[in-house]
């Protein structure tokens, strides 16, 4: 999201206290003040659960917490970790978010960390059924809108930075100036990552190649869940593969598994001259190099491990936490929340130009929530003359005047 430079100051800060940003204040002190009493601790080793919506294993969302659930391990003496992957109604049909936090609580868990937005009910009831416990809700806002109890936090990192740079990757590469956008289900974080990917894009387009905006397709296809489910979602492989049918030579994803990346390999052994971005799973690149322009990831073990460190010891004070990278150095495993890492199909002279790029966001010379910017249906998101509020951002109910694609599911 848009990067001030206060909050660009206060990134270390944040991590150290385990707090971030929120949309009143840039102070940890803030967060605590508004976010209700700290959660009880007894000094002991730290047993925490992790519910993940897909695969431990899927090379994407899930594997990058599990992975940090690991890091904490690795890092806090004595931790260890209880998780349950595939928790979603299809995958797991009949069991509630509330039944596997109380298998956990049973195993001895203090803290549980719900990893995805459809988990919001049933980690809020659990929070209340379990007032000893602590709870992070990843992606989720009920501190902000006064629904969580005091044992419940939010947490999500600033991944539209990310996006940015991989929608200005796709731009500085695609030769029929056609990118596609396969997306998850429709909500307001997706299509906020979505705008993201289009604004980097967008500024590539015009501000770097020189392009007219009217030049650039920018088209969004929803495939109806964070990943792949047969029967139940759009085929992924089969929407990947008719965006490059169409002559659309990049595919941004936001899905949670790297299907797009795999038939982009597969079209470029076969001679196609097109190209990828995952996302969210550091390695995924290693999927097929040779079509992967680069990866926006969250690395989630830094954060887990402040969480778990602060309720081990008994100090942690639920709050918002949304963390924004630190642009130092994106890529550092153990201090920046959201990474980009360019693959080996990105040009020297582009990735040069994403490196000044990247370099901007960070300075806060590029502010890519400036207005004028407009919703799809011409209604204005932000007017000229200032910038985008976190909160402006956080709530998007569309997609951004120049994408195709529907903004709503139906």
């Amino acid at each position: 999201m848009r990067r001030s430079r206060i909050l660009q100051s206060v990134l270390g800060v944040c991590l150290a206290l385990g707090l971030a940003v929120s949309f009143a204040a840039a102070t940890p002190a803030a967060f605590a003040a508004s976010a209700g009493s700290a959660a009880p601790g007894t000094g002991s080793p730290l047993v925490f659960g992790l519910l993940l919506v897909g695969p431990y294993n899927d090379k994407g969302y899930s594997q990058a917490q599990y992975e940090g659930g690991r890091y904490v391990e690795e890092k806090l003496p004595g931790s260890k970790m209880i998780y349950l992957d595939q928790v979603n109604p299809t995958d797991r049909p009949g069991v509630t978010i509330p039944q596997a936090v109380d298998d956990m609580a049973a195993k001895g868990a203090r803290l549980v960390i719900a990893g995805s937005d459809d988990m919001r009910d049933g980690i809020l009831e659990a929070a209340v059924r379990h007032p000893e416990m602590t709870f992070i809700h990843v992606s989720g806002d009920d501190v902000l809108t006064g629904k969580a109890p005091k044992n419940l936090g939010n947490l999500f990192a600033k991944i539209e930075y990310g996006k940015m740079m991989a929608g200005f990757a796709a731009a500085m590469t695609t030769k029929t100036g056609k990118i596609g956008y396969l997306g998850p289900l429709v909500n307001d974080e997706t299509r906020r990552v979505a705008n993201a990917a289009y604004l980097g894009a967008r500024y590539a387009w015009e501000h770097v190649r020189g392009k007219k905006p009217g030049e650039l397709t920018f088209k969004v296809s929803w495939i109806g869940f964070w990943f792949n489910i047969p029967g139940v979602t759009a085929d992924p492989n089969q929407m990947a593969g008719a965006f490059f049918d169409q002559g659309f030579d990049v595919v941004i994803s936001g899905l949670d598994a790297p299907e797009a990346l795999i038939v982009a390999g597969s079209r470029r052994e076969a001679g196609a001259d097109v190209y990828a971005l995952p996302y969210v799973y550091k390695p995924a690149c290693e999927l097929a190099p040779t079509a992967c322009l680069g990866v926006p990831y969250f690395n989630w073990g830094p954060p887990f491990l402040i969480i778990a460190r602060e309720v081990a010891a008994g100090t942690f004070v639920p709050a918002f936490a949304w963390l924004p990278p630190d642009f130092a150095d994106m890529n550092d495993a153990d201090k920046s929340p959201v990474g980009f890492l360019p693959g080996p199909a990105l040009s020297a002279e582009n990735r040069k130009a994403l490196d000044v790029f990247s370099a901007a966001l960070g300075s806060g010379a590029v502010d890519m929530y400036a207005g004028p910017l407009d919703y799809q249906d011409g209604t204005v998101f932000v007017p000229a003359g200032r910038a985008a509020t976190d909160r402006e951002q956080w709530y998007c109910p569309q997609l951004l005047r120049g994408m195709q694609g529907k903004s709503a599911a139906k």
